[in-house]
């Protein structure tokens, strides 16, 4: 015969298993030392272009580099890296009518240590031109 407490201590003993195995809680970091913006995609006398660049930089934070991709009508993703505060710029032949996505990401760097663990993702815009 079970009994009744041993049911519950049983289940209890469980619950507390259970969260001792959970994931553990995100704490937050701190905040990236640059940030950084991406335009839409725009047609130009070059093509389609999307910029990245350095929007600005608090302190004992500085640039390291940034990332602008552009999808274009061909559906290949083609990508331009600049370092430092010199802004990312991607083009691509423009074909009329074709939806183009630009994304980008931009890598700050805190003064005297390496490259900040987590870009800052740009994007995603899409624009049909």
């Amino acid at each position: 015969m079970i009994r009744p407490t041993s049911v519950v201590l049983t289940a209890f003993a469980v619950a507390l298993g259970g969260a001792a195995v959970a994931a553990p809680i995100a704490t937050a970091g701190p905040l990236p030392p640059c940030t950084y913006t991406l335009s839409p995609p725009v047609v130009g006398p070059g093509g389609v272009s999307a910029t990245a660049d350095l929007a600005g930089c608090g302190p004992g934070g500085g640039p390291y580099s940034a990332v602008a991709c552009l999808l274009g009508a061909d559906g290949v993703t083609h990508c331009a890296q600049a370092h430092g505060s010199d802004p990312a710029v991607i083009s691509v032949p423009y074909k009329a009518g074709f939806t183009y996505v630009a994304t980008g990401r931009g890598c700050p760097v805190w003064m005297g240590q390496n490259v900040a663990p987590d870009c800052q993702l740009l994007g995603p815009f899409t624009a049909t031109l």
